[in-house]
């Protein structure tokens, strides 16, 4: 879990004046330190809210929030507080999300590099790089091409283009916190306490639209695609690259950047074959995520001590509460369950990728292993991309079996051929499962099971009319309403 749980602000930006801004920062309270546990430093002009005890205003709540703010910047506060208070959409209130992911976009990233809009040259490489991806990748599946198109997008680009999909993965988990947020009131008190509750529940959907935007924007400062997570978050059959993320990546790797760029390239070509003509595969994951999401509850007895307990005087004190985390996983069987699903997708997608591209890669790129192995440890050891789901719905994004899975998918290739490893495809009850996953070699070799008669036998079905016909005597019978139905064609 992440140590802000709610995720309330931006990182404080660096002081003017240095250390001496530092202390001074320090010593009111400013900034998003303790003394101000709601980290409303991504309001406009809010880098001073919240002066702590003994700091300007101590007596005086008002003033330790809005002392050190001048008359502009109180105004910019207050528009966006009444903003926050007016909103009455879903669990999340998204267009904040937008608003704040683009201002972390404007920002820059940890490593200095700056957002900028992509020119011709990159748009025409990453093109490029694409195209010579798709070849390649026909010898290593035989799943057709996805990608209708491929695109270089900037970071900003990459946050209005997901937007939608973090919609969908999000709003389950939000829209439990909001519902228990109003629950934390006793129900003596709920009929006569509207109002308060859905102030109550714009503040939530402002929290949560804080948090996504913060966790979006950082994560698009390091994404080079958008399949980097393993769960398709743009538009589908467009294969999309970052030119600056992918510049980035590649920096200090000791590897051309033209190889660089078209192995990302066979990645994010493969990530959209598999999206693009598995057609169960994306609301599988997504079901997964949701269903997982769902099973997770809020500690509502926590929640009501943070509320009840809060004390301005003593900020630190709920700064403290909201650190520990709200999200718990129920500890049930079907919580197990969605969990060991999900991750047993995620592992069988990125699994599927890494063993196709390398096989594409391999004989052609110098620098296939290396780049192979750099992709595998940023996965395996948790990026931005698990940080920001185990911020947002206390769930780790991680493959962790993606190294068994990548050789169970290699295995296959060479026991079943290519086609026959792709086949496995064709419906989710003949992928490998987890307890697969642990042997490998007894998945190979087990005879498989072969839906073509099945699926023969329903298609015939479907074409025929309906055979339950009753007779003259009013007695259902298959066999003689189908004879009689024959013998009325021959008629």
């Amino acid at each position: 879990m992440s140590d802000t749980p709610f995720g309330f602000g931006l990182p404080p930006e660096e002081p003017d004046d240095g250390d001496e801004g530092k202390k001074k920062d320090q010593q009111s309270g400013g900034g998003q330190g303790p003394a101000n546990p709601f980290g409303f430093g991504g309001l406009p002009g809010a880098g001073g809210f919240g002066g702590g005890p003994g700091g300007p205003g101590a007596d005086n709540p008002f003033a330790a929030m809005f002392g050190s703010l001048n008359p502009n910047d109180l105004g910019a506060a207050f528009q966006q507080l009444g903003q926050m208070l007016s909103y009455e959409g879903g669990p999340v209130n998204w267009d904040m999300a937008k608003q704040i992911a683009r201002q972390t976009v404007s920002q820059g990233s940890p490593d200095g590099t700056k957002d900028a809009s992509v020119g011709p040259a990159d748009r025409k490489s990453v093109e490029e790089a694409v195209r010579l991806a798709d070849l390649w990748l026909d010898d290593a599946t035989s799943l057709p091409s996805g990608a209708t198109s491929a695109v270089a997008w900037s970071r900003a680009e990459w946050v209005e283009a997901t937007l939608p999909a973090w919609k969908e993965l999000v709003d389950p988990v939000a829209e439990r916190v909001g519902t228990a947020m109003g629950d934390v009131l006793p129900e003596e008190m709920q009929a006569m306490a509207g109002p308060l509750i859905g102030m109550m529940r714009s503040m939530g959907g402002a929290m949560f639209g804080t948090q996504i935007g913060q966790a979006v924007g950082v994560l698009a400062g390091e994404v080079v695609g958008s399949s980097d997570i393993g769960l398709p978050l743009g538009p589908a059959g467009k294969a999309a690259l970052l030119p600056v993320n992918v510049e980035t990546f590649g920096k200090d790797l000791s590897v051309p950047q033209e190889e660089v760029r078209l192995y990302l390239a066979l990645r994010e070509a493969a990530h959209q074959r598999l999206f693009a003509h598995v057609p169960w595969l994306r609301s599988h994951l997504f079901g997964a995520v949701d269903g997982y999401a769902r099973g997770i509850k809020v500690d509502t007895a926590k929640l009501e001590d943070v509320v009840g307990q809060f004390d301005p005087q003593n900020p630190e004190q709920l700064q403290e509460a909201l650190q520990q985390g709200m999200f718990q996983p129920e500890d049930t069987p079907e919580q197990k369950a969605a969990l060991a699903r999900l991750e047993t997708a995620l592992a069988l997608v990125e699994g599927w990728v890494d063993a196709v591209v390398h096989a594409a890669a391999k004989p052609r790129l110098s620098s296939a292993d290396a780049l192979r192995e750099t992709l595998r440890r940023r996965r395996a050891s948790g990026g931005p991309a698990e940080q920001t789901f185990a911020t947002l719905i206390g769930l780790e994004l991680r493959p962790r079996r993606l190294r068994d899975a990548s050789r169970l998918w290699a295995s296959l290739t060479d026991a079943r051929g290519v086609d026959g490893r792709d086949g496995l495809w064709a419906h989710p009850d003949m992928l490998p499962t987890a307890s697969d996953l642990d042997d490998p070699d007894g998945f190979v070799h087990r005879e498989q099971i072969d839906f073509s008669e099945l699926d023969k036998m329903l298609g015939e079905a479907a074409d025929k009319p309906d055979l339950k016909k009753k007779d003259e005597s009013g007695v259902e019978g298959e066999g003689e309403g189908e004879d009689k139905n024959k013998g009325d064609d021959a008629g």
